[in-house]
């Protein structure tokens, strides 16, 4: 016997390019009701009072928090888009605004609160209700929607609390048995039957497409926009999701008690949890059991497992070893193949879903060879598949002005990306773009599959570098320009480049060179470029360029606040030079003997910095060809912490009389080196926060060696 299938298929994530401002309103309308009455009804399966207020979890705050939070993200982002102007409860707005991410499976979570009684905040929805359809009917509304427009916060608001129908039935899920109850609107799959043997099936190489267009008619969050187009090498994937039936023999082979089976990561979280099978099975006089969300059933062997990422790679580690293939999980690109050659399209707005996918179906998991999907069952749906992708943002990504904290605080290595949805996964989740990711150490209704492969998982990068001396360095090389003063590392290599004049242009050092910008533009010109800089930091992030065209970073902006930018290469115009540039940690005073024979030595606020500045401009002329052009950019800013005062080259008093850098320059190069032109002032801008900036002028000279 199987449920029964809804009459009214839970309504889809509705496309934002009509024209016509009703249809959109009823659209909307629609959309929302059926949101939170669903995200109400699943909250009815609570059996009583202390339901919602005893923790299911440590590690989360209880599930009242939950059905309060939903309802105040509304308020506070209509807020944010000047759609509404003021707050129904600051209190509650307040209280249930900050959810809690499981940031360590040990970090237990121990804080209280003066929770509300549940009539109390039952009456608080009922005003949000009120408040959000108000807007959808009555406020004016231009079209299309898109990401900037301001009733994008109310689709943000109603597919947040989608995705929090799906967290907090996992919660519901991990509740005591006796605090939950079925409900009418989530049934079960009752149907089970005997295990299917899984095999191996040959996926051919192939080009997939990840990214969402900006115009896309449908709502996406940010780690979704953007673009990745990859050629994926030929692997094998397994037919079906990994059963209860084929995770047992891991289980008796003693896999949980193997420690070579898990990473160091994988092995601190299982010995934390004692866990010696999946957390979802019970074990009753040798009889297994599976809890589903409101109820326990007969261990249904040929449903899917459902496991985190450390108990899905450790299977993994253990069948490569039984089996002497390369088995591990698919990366999120891998995944996309899947898709790609499985023939899968979203699913239809009017009719079933062909996977047990958006409730259309079940309340629970389904045996894993009911749904075909190609030569493949559940590429999407049934359960959520692990990868072994840390999630990472696409070329191109933006945070959203009104929740700019969604996806950058997983930007960390540590959340890997889930693909293929659930069977309670809805809206935008079920769309091919959805791009969620969860700590390794998670419990989401999530399993696996595994593939067969000689090639490593692509890694793309993952992080914003944070380091606030290293992002203010990026963003004066690669970001803005501000108070129309021009790119200083640009200008630089713009003034060396028309110094060379027809000059030979074979090799060119960048000293100091920082982040790397101006060896980047001398690329332009010179056949080669090296760039040296004492700080290995500075080093790595040109290294990342020149090898990856892109880098992230953090901007402090205020107090804690920071955004977010992203810069690369292509839209410099350097993509095209990045080969012909390589970076070199060095010291300045003390240069390794393969760095000479430049035609161009570049040194940019450098010589204030260095502990013996007059060491470095009497030898620096070996490194120079004859005829070759040295160029010193410096602010002249002498500082004992830097330089000791003894062996400043300028700016003090000799002889009674001001000597100045520029006379030391002249005293230290005149030997070996004429000077081209009269010095030129140039100015730069460092930014250190949104409202504070260092305005500075460097003086630039230009010298042609000449003995």
């Amino acid at each position: 016997m199987t449920s029964t299938v809804p009459q009214v298929l839970f309504s889809r994530t509705p496309l934002l390019d009509e024209t016509q401002s009703n249809m959109m309103r009823q659209a909307l309308a629609e959309y929302f009701h059926s949101t939170f009455d669903r995200y109400e009804q699943l909250f009815e399966t609570l059996a009583c009072d202390a339901a919602y207020k005893d923790k299911s979890i440590p590690l989360r705050h209880p599930l009242i928090f939950y059905f309060g939070h939903t309802a105040t993200f509304f308020v506070n982002k209509l807020l944010l888009a000047g759609l509404i102007d003021t707050r129904l409860n600051p209190k509650f707005e307040s209280m249930f605004s900050v959810g809690v991410d499981e940031m360590s499976w040990d970090d237990l979570s121990e804080s209280s609160h003066d929770w509300p009684s549940v009539a109390e905040l039952c009456a608080y929805r009922d005003q949000v209700r009120a408040a959000v359809d108000n807007i959808i009917r009555h406020a004016p509304l231009e079209l299309p929607i898109r990401w900037d427009h301001p009733w994008w916060a109310i689709l943000m608001g109603i597919e947040h609390e989608r995705i929090h129908i799906e967290t907090s039935s996992v919660l519901i899920r991990q509740h005591r048995l006796e605090y939950v109850r079925p409900h009418p609107a989530f049934k079960p799959c009752l149907e089970t039957g005997d295990p299917v043997e899984n095999v191996l099936v040959s996926v051919p190489r192939g080009t997939t497409y990840l990214g969402k267009q900006r115009q896309d008619s449908r709502y996406g969050w940010d780690n979704e926009y953007g673009e990745r187009v990859v050629d994926v090498p030929a692997f094998e994937a397994s037919r079906f999701l990994v059963s209860n039936a084929e995770f047992l023999d891991f289980v008796r082979a003693g896999g949980y008690s193997t420690e070579r089976y898990w990473s160091e990561e994988g092995l601190s979280w299982r010995r934390y949890a004692r866990a010696e099978h999946p957390t979802f099975w019970l074990n009753g006089d040798e009889v297994w059991q599976l809890r589903l969300m409101t109820e326990v059933v007969p261990m249904p062997w040929d449903w899917p497992v459902e496991v985190n990422y450390h108990e899905a790679s450790a299977f993994c580690r253990w069948k490569t070893e039984r089996t002497g293939q390369n088995v591990r999980l698919p990366s999120e690109d891998e995944w996309y193949r899947l898709y790609d050659v499985s023939g899968i399209e979203d699913i239809p707005a009017d009719q079933l879903a062909a996977a047990n996918l958006h409730l259309d179906h079940f309340a629970s998991p389904c045996a894993v060879n009911r749904f075909a999907q190609g030569d493949f069952y559940d590429v999407v749906g049934n359960v959520w598949q692990w990868t072994e992708t840390p999630i990472y943002p696409f070329e191109g990504f933006e945070v959203h002005p009104i929740y700019d904290d969604f996806t950058t605080p997983t930007f960390d290595g540590r959340h890997n990306l889930m693909k293929g949805g659930s069977w309670i996964s809805c809206g935008n989740e079920s769309l091919r773009t959805a791009r969620y990711a969860f700590r390794r150490h998670f419990f989401q209704h999530a399993g696996f599959r595994y593939v067969v492969s000689d090639h490593a998982p692509a890694t793309p990068n993952v992080y914003y570098e944070s380091d606030k001396q290293l992002a203010e360095y990026a963003e004066f090389h690669y970001g803005d320009e501000y108070f129309g003063v021009a790119n200083f590392p640009k200008a630089l290599a713009s003034l060396a480049i028309e110094a060379m004049g027809d000059k030979p242009a074979r090799n060119a050092m960048d000293l100091g060179c920082a982040t790397g910008r101006t060896s980047f533009e001398l690329a332009r010109h010179f056949e080669q470029v090296v760039g040296v800089d004492f700080s290995a930091r500075f080093i790595n992030l040109g290294v990342q360029l020149a090898e990856q065209g892109t880098v992230r970073y953090t901007l402090s902006d205020e107090g804690e606040l920071v955004s977010y930018r992203s810069v690369n290469l292509a839209d410099l115009g350097l993509k095209s030079v990045r080969g012909k540039v390589g970076f070199v940690q060095g010291d300045a005073c003390n240069l390794k003997p393969f760095l000479n024979g430049f035609d161009l030595v570049l040194a940019a606020n450098l010589i204030d910095r260095l502990y013996d500045p007059a060491k470095f401009l009497d030898s620096i002329h070996e490194r120079i060809n004859l005829g070759g052009v040295l160029l010193i950019a410096s602010p002249y800013t002498w500082l004992e912490e830097h330089t000791a005062r003894e062996h400043w080259i300028g700016g003090f008093k000799r002889d009674g009389e001001n000597f100045t850098t520029l006379d030391g320059l002249k005293a230290l190069l005149g030997t070996h080196f004429r000077l081209l032109r009269a010095p030129q002032d140039v100015p730069f801008v460092i930014r250190e926060t949104r409202r504070k900036f260092q305005h500075s002028v460097a003086e630039v000279t230009l010298w042609e060696r000449v003995v």
